[in-house]
């Protein structure tokens, strides 16, 4: 299970939460997203965690034009709690 307590596992649920509500990917590639996310080793100096979004258009899940909505949307909406 995620730590849902991480605040990189918390932007990535917020995110995927935008992005599956405007119909721009599933639940199941949220989660193929989120366990590439986590199993990259924050400690690796040589490493850092890629972002859900990143990883969703590495994927081919997502287009950069459906990123900037959802970043937009997380952006305007800042007040509201993940």
């Amino acid at each position: 299970m995620y730590d849902s307590s991480d605040p990189e596992v918390q932007y990535t649920l917020r995110f995927g939460e935008i992005a599956i509500l405007k119909g721009f990917i599933s639940i199941i590639e949220l989660e193929e997203a989120l366990a590439e996310q986590i199993s990259t080793d924050p400690s690796d100096e040589l490493s850092s965690r890629k972002r859900a979004g990143e990883i969703l258009f590495d994927k081919g899940y997502i287009t950069l034009n459906q990123i900037e909505i959802v970043l937009e949307e997380i952006t305007q909406n800042k007040s509201q709690p993940f």
